[in-house]
């Protein structure tokens, strides 16, 4: 009787603990040193033209699966374009993003092979580089600037619509 018991719980908490890692957060990466990190400034996180602060359906998909639902979205890729040439990303990307002093972020290749996924185009604009782009995620490079995870994945959006047929949401669920 015992060991029916033990070998129940055990099976419920497999299941529990098997249905808890299905639901995680995906985990991201520092490009400059491979460090894990976490988004945990409030202000990092909504629309900006709202100013709210409140994680937007895109954010909160993006913090589960790595999927960028802006992708596609032409409002949402309008709005990213806007974004690129605010922070200047021109300047070294050049105005299609196809690289001009910095490199090219549409692909099929990438500085950064990680790049060719959302995901991994977050982590490295996020906290930028080794090679000179400081990071651009709020609160990084100042204590109360940068852009929300929401207008990075607007601008990443945009980006991926520069590039041949490139998602960055290829395998991702």
């Amino acid at each position: 009787m015992v060991t029916k018991k033990i070998l129940a719980t055990a099976l419920l908490a497999g299941l529990i603990g098997f249905g808890s890692a299905a639901n995680a957060d995906i985990k991201l990466q520092k490009t400059t040193d491979g460090t894990e990190f976490k988004i945990s400034n409030p202000k990092a996180y909504g629309d900006t033209k709202k100013k709210d602060n409140v994680k937007t359906k895109a954010e909160i998909e993006f913090l589960k699966t790595g999927k960028n639902i802006y992708v596609g979205d032409a409002e949402a890729e309008k709005r990213g374009k806007k974004r690129f040439g605010y922070w200047s990303c021109t300047q070294c990307h050049g105005p299609t993003a196809k690289g001009q002093v910095g490199p090219g972020l549409v692909g099929p290749t990438f500085k950064y092979p990680k790049n060719a996924t959302n995901k991994g185009m977050i982590e490295t604009l996020w906290y930028g580089t080794n090679g000179g782009m400081g990071g651009k995620g709020y609160g990084v490079m100042a204590a109360d600037d940068g852009m929300t995870l929401d207008e990075l994945l607007k601008t990443i959006a945009w980006v991926r619509t520069n590039g041949k047929g490139l998602t960055g949401n290829e395998n991702v669920k």
